[in-house]
């Protein structure tokens, strides 16, 4: 007969399995830890945690702007420490092109960047404009000049000099204007030596510009010298026309008397 007891044969005790014991002490440990760390990130995540408020936003931006790059906030309207700089013709149809491949635009970007640089020494904030740049839409600020040359033509003998253009008509402060153009004809004349030109050239009075930058920004549109007679003044000395025109803006906006003699 088969033997079902499952004790094993012998008249000998039953063995009596071992016992199992639980150190509970390590896992205690990594618990305490799990719950610090997760009260951590909680009080990371809200407003009275770790960071300030105005970091919690900075960051919520960031991240909100890394992915979703379209909606990030638009452009603030500049202070009235701006003054604007338009290269003309630049990133547009290149203005007047020389025989020899010299543009308008070459010339009119050099004097503007120079302008720019000296504008910053100053302790301005410059906004470097191409032609039918966007951002001359309202554009608010204490000035902007448009930088322009003359044709590379010869016209006749008399065809050296510089010109300058106000934004009058419609404009909501006609006098601001006209004090601008005074002090960048009267210093620019000083600073270069050349003479100042005056002119109805409807190619510098009807600048887009004029109708574009908000209608409480003065603005001055000019013709810097001539790409034939003026050429070489142009093109290797664009130092020198920038501190013209930074001298005429300084005039302008440090209200100083346009009439008023100057050693360049």
């Amino acid at each position: 007969m088969t033997n079902l007891d499952p004790t094993p044969s012998g008249d000998g005790p039953r063995p009596t399995p071992p016992e199992i014991s639980f150190n509970y002490m390590p896992y205690l440990g990594t618990v305490i830890s799990v719950a610090i760390l997760v009260a951590t990130l909680f009080n990371f995540i809200t407003p009275a945690g770790l960071f300030s408020a105005n970091m919690e936003y900075s960051l919520s931006q960031a991240i909100r702007n890394q992915a979703y790059p379209q909606l990030a906030a638009p452009t603030e309207v500049p202070s009235a420490n701006h003054i604007g700089i338009v290269a003309g013709h630049w990133g547009s149809d290149g203005g007047y092109v020389c025989p020899d491949g010299q543009t308008e635009t070459d010339a009119n970007l050099a004097i503007a960047t120079f302008v720019r640089q000296k504008l910053l020494d100053q302790g301005y904030e410059v906004d470097l404009f191409k032609e039918f740049d966007s951002r001359l839409q309202n554009y608010s600020g204490l000035a902007v000049v448009s930088i322009h040359s003359g044709s590379c033509e010869f016209i006749d003998n008399d065809a050296s000099g510089f010109t300058a253009v106000p934004s009058l008509g419609s404009r909501s402060q006609p006098e601001a204007a006209s004090r601008l153009v005074n002090c960048v004809t009267s210093r620019f004349a000083a600073e270069t030596g050349l003479r100042f030109i005056n002119t109805t050239n409807e190619h510098l009075t009807s600048w887009h510009g004029f109708e574009e930058v908000n209608q409480g920004t003065p603005v001055v549109v000019m013709e810097a010298g001539f790409l034939n007679l003026d050429r070489e003044f142009l093109t290797k000395s664009p130092a020198t026309a920038a501190q013209g025109i930074v001298s005429g803006i300084l005039c302008f906006v440090r209200d100083e008397d346009p009439t008023a003699q100057v050693t360049p």
